[in-house]
């Protein structure tokens, strides 16, 4: 009797042990759909409602993608490449009007396909005017001061474009800051006066630089369209700068800066015969440093202007306005664009007008160049 108590006990606590396995052998066996225990039911229901979280291998392929796509639109767009133009008829009027399909593009000989175009009209301007105060204007100086002051009145309008001005002789100095208080410009353009050397290079150069290549930004919807230009002042003679002329004109071609230039020289003008007190017929020559000021017009879309007379600019100076806030854009992706420095040499036509005359900047130079700042308006295929 006492030893059947005692197989029956030993039973009994093996029983007590093998409970606790057997439980966990049926919760991690798979279920299946009838006869599932209720508490496997409540589990996979609760798995059911709450979703496991995705792993971390997972959740970090997403955050590559956006980097990738990222990267592909700066490649892009680091070699578009953006051109202002204006288009004038047989009369030198504007052609204001024109399509896109009335246009073609040459990059270095090869045709373009025009990616992007529009018409832009009455944009705010951001004006530098450089006056040359060195030495060898001396004589010219007040005609400077009256040029300057007569294109600010006739161009600028008060809230909405703004100018600075800068002098230069042996360097650069800014006068006034952007403003647009035309009577402020005034006040400190006729305070100059004249003496030292000649760095036009340099000033063109630190203009672009510093001033326009990031202007005052205006109010509204596109804060970053505006119209940089730059009213260059000089008799074209340069006789210290530091950087060299193709310097200034990449430099202003990068930042979409159009060059004017007005000439003090009057060494072109030739006297009457008859009459030596009276303008006679001018001539068609031009000095050396007349030549470089019209290279940096042309090379970057705009005029260079030979007057003797601060009333021979008048009206100059209403062309010039209405060419400004009445130019077209194209933008392209060169087919044949390599990051090599290279000079590529830019066309514009209209062939199904003959004679129209388009005037635009003639090239952009195929580099990047970390230290130049990005321009809002890029003029050139390294600036974005």
């Amino acid at each position: 009797m006492q030893m059947r108590r005692t197989i029956t006990s030993a039973f009994l606590a093996l029983a007590l042990l093998l409970l606790p396995l057997t439980d966990r052998a049926q919760q991690s066996s798979p279920a299946k759909p009838q006869g599932s225990s209720p508490v496997i039911k409540s589990q996979a229901s609760s798995l059911a409602a709450k979703p496991p979280a995705p792993a971390p291998a997972q959740s970090a392929a997403p955050k590559q993608e956006p980097v990738q796509k990222s990267d592909q639109t700066i490649k892009t767009v680091v070699n578009l490449v953006d051109v202002l133009f204006t288009v004038l008829n047989r009369r030198n009027k504007l052609v204001p009007e024109l399509e896109k399909g009335d246009f073609k593009i040459w990059d270095d000989k090869a045709p373009q396909e025009i990616r992007y175009f529009s018409r832009q009209s009455d944009l705010p301007l951001r004006i530098g005017m450089l006056l040359d105060t060195s030495n060898s204007i001396r004589d010219r100086i007040k005609f400077e001061q009256d040029a300057s002051v007569n294109f600010l009145f006739s161009v600028l309008r008060r809230n909405k474009d703004q100018a600075f001005a800068m002098t230069f002789d042996d360097e650069p100095q800014i006068v006034q800051g952007f403003t647009g208080d035309a009577g402020a410009l005034r006040d400190q353009i006729t305070k100059t006066r004249a003496g030292g050397g000649t760095a036009i290079y340099d000033a063109i150069y630190e203009a672009c630089l510093k001033e326009l290549s990031h202007p005052p930004r205006p109010p509204g919807d596109q804060p970053d369209v505006v119209r940089r230009v730059m009213i260059l002042i000089s008799d074209g003679e340069d006789n210290l700068s530091t950087r060299t002329r193709a310097d200034a004109i990449e430099m202003a071609q990068r930042t979409s800066v159009v060059i004017y230039t007005i000439s003090t020289s009057t060494q072109w003008i030739s006297l009457s015969q008859t009459d030596p007190g009276k303008m006679g017929d001018r001539k068609y020559h031009l000095t050396d440093g007349d030549k470089i000021l019209q290279e940096l017009a042309e090379e970057t879309g705009g005029r260079a202007f030979f007057p003797y007379h601060v009333d021979d600019l008048d009206q100059s100076f209403q062309d010039i306005g209405d060419e400004l806030r009445n130019q077209y854009s194209i933008a392209y992706l060169p087919t044949n664009y390599v990051l090599d420095g290279r000079y590529h040499k830019i066309r514009i036509e209209v062939p199904e007008h003959k004679g129209y005359q388009v005037r635009a900047r003639r090239g952009y130079f195929a580099h990047a160049n970390a230290n130049v700042p990005a321009t809002p308006n890029p003029g050139g295929a390294e600036i974005k």
